[in-house]
């Protein structure tokens, strides 16, 4: 049995949850906390992948990332670097469907407790980047790890927007989902059974680990107070 599909899917899934997990916390942190003309087109289009069937997420990207595309093009002639079917696409197809699921648990996160406990200590002389290691990430800590954790199991499991943009190239972007799909197209179904419970194995394991984190933190802060 060739072990590369899963590997290749968690490199995927934890390069694309890394990238995800920066920009989704950056941009929740602003648009949760400030108001600015747009601010509810700016969120409806970053929630967006959530709604649309994967495969229209994944025209877009071969639209935009292909050697024709503006981007694609852009980042051929300067950087010598292609997009389209290579394992990169595979990782921005991950960034692009799992990017809802961190930002929205960012955002109720960043609104679940009272700010100003925050502008009192910035009243005191704290500055905003000590504030929010101390104070905001310590609040919000719960809600941006069960982000963290959905996108990593979203990542760990697209299938439609990576077969689009990264292609079915075994050794290559063969990630779990298209090696099932692909295994049963062939008829393997020995294969297709294995990498079935290996990703229902990896995905429970990560749910799993979330609710048993979550509630020992519940019962921790019930029993102190």
């Amino acid at each position: 049995m060739d072990y590369t599909p899963l590997f290749l899917s968690l490199k995927i899934a934890s390069i694309a949850t890394a990238i995800v997990v920066i920009i989704g916390i950056f941009l929740a942190r602003i648009i949760s906390r400030y108001r600015f003309p747009g601010k509810r087109i700016l969120e409806s289009l970053l929630m967006l992948p959530l709604v649309l069937p994967p495969t229209v997420v994944g025209f877009g990207l071969l639209y935009l990332f292909g050697k024709n595309g503006p981007f694609g093009s852009l980042l051929l002639d300067l950087f010598g670097i292609q997009i389209v079917f290579t394992w990169f696409g595979a990782v921005l197809a991950a960034i692009v469907v799992s990017f809802p699921l961190m930002y929205q648990s960012a955002a109720a996160s960043f609104q679940n407790y009272d700010a100003n406990i925050e502008n009192a200590a910035l009243t005191m002389g704290a500055s905003k980047w000590t504030v929010f290691w101390t104070i905001t990430f310590p609040l919000a800590w719960p809600g941006l790890l069960a982000g963290l954790v959905l996108t990593f199991a979203r990542a760990l499991g697209e299938f439609g927007a990576t077969l689009m943009i990264a292609g079915y190239i075994p050794n290559q972007t063969e990630t779990i989902p298209l090696a099932i799909y692909f295994a049963v197209d062939a008829g393997n179904m020995d294969a297709a059974v294995f990498w079935v419970i290996s990703i229902i194995a990896v995905g429970f394991t990560a749910i799993l680990w979330l609710n048993w984190w979550s509630g020992r933190n519940i019962l921790r802060f019930t029993s102190d107070k």
